[in-house]
């Protein structure tokens, strides 16, 4: 499944070189040449990942991962530092403003491949196509089918989704506008109840295999994805 990964890089040469082989991998990008540029961005649309210059012209990439991390609405897109410091100072101080890589100038298309994988599996696991598979009930993102004990079930294409993020996120509870947020994305603007409907739909294209129980109601609070009764 592919990411929208938001590409914050000055120079034109290393900006395309990124870009290129990530929408080679399967990724969607966005390109900005400076920080200002990319805030405006990032607050038009979260994307699932950003790959981030340490030096930029105007505000710093470092200033830019502080502002992501200080914003409630922000603070868990991940962050994938690029620089030419290749001293361990500069290492921790792109780490402790909330970057979760570090990539060090000059690296390879297949190292940046492999980093940015490894981030989204660590933190958001529904922007890859890693098989998911939970008490029976098995998603696969790459061929978009999901089985009940392997049987086939029929699902909408937000139903999908939204079982995707559900079971990536399994045993947390989540409210209806941080489901809109992650499954329909917040720059779409519905109803909460929404989600209510596309919940029911879900039970129900879940129920032939019995696994529509998986899908609970936490009352004044929203939905989990649990095995637990």
């Amino acid at each position: 499944m592919s990411a929208t990964i938001l590409v914050v890089e000055d120079e034109p040469a290393i900006q395309e070189l990124i870009s290129y082989n990530l929408e080679l991998a399967g990724h969607q990008t966005l390109r900005a040449e400076n920080a200002e540029e990319a805030l405006e961005m990032v607050h038009a649309a979260l994307p699932d990942l950003v790959v981030l210059d340490w030096m930029l012209p105007g505000m710093s990439g470092i200033e830019f991962a502080r502002r992501l991390r200080a914003d409630k609405r922000t603070q868990t897109v991940p962050v994938i530092m690029l620089t030419a410091r290749a001293d361990e100072r500069d290492k921790l101080a792109g780490l402790e403003t909330g970057a979760d890589d570090y990539l060090t100038k000059p690296f390879s298309p297949r190292e940046l491949n492999a980093r940015v994988k490894a981030v989204l599996r660590r933190r958001a696991p529904q922007a890859t196509d890693d098989l998911v598979e939970v008490s029976g009930l098995t998603l696969d993102p790459a061929s978009h089918r999901v089985l009940g004990n392997g049987t086939p079930l029929a699902l909408g294409p937000t139903e999908f989704r939204l079982l995707h993020f559900l079971m990536t996120h399994a045993e947390r509870v989540y409210s209806r506008t941080q489901l809109l947020d992650h499954v329909w994305g917040d720059h779409v603007f519905v109803e909460e109840r929404t989600v209510d409907v596309h919940i029911r739909r879900l039970r129900k294209a879940l129920k032939p295999t019995g696994h529509h129980h998986l899908v609970q109601t936490v009352r004044s609070a929203g939905y989990r994805f649990s095995v637990s009764v």
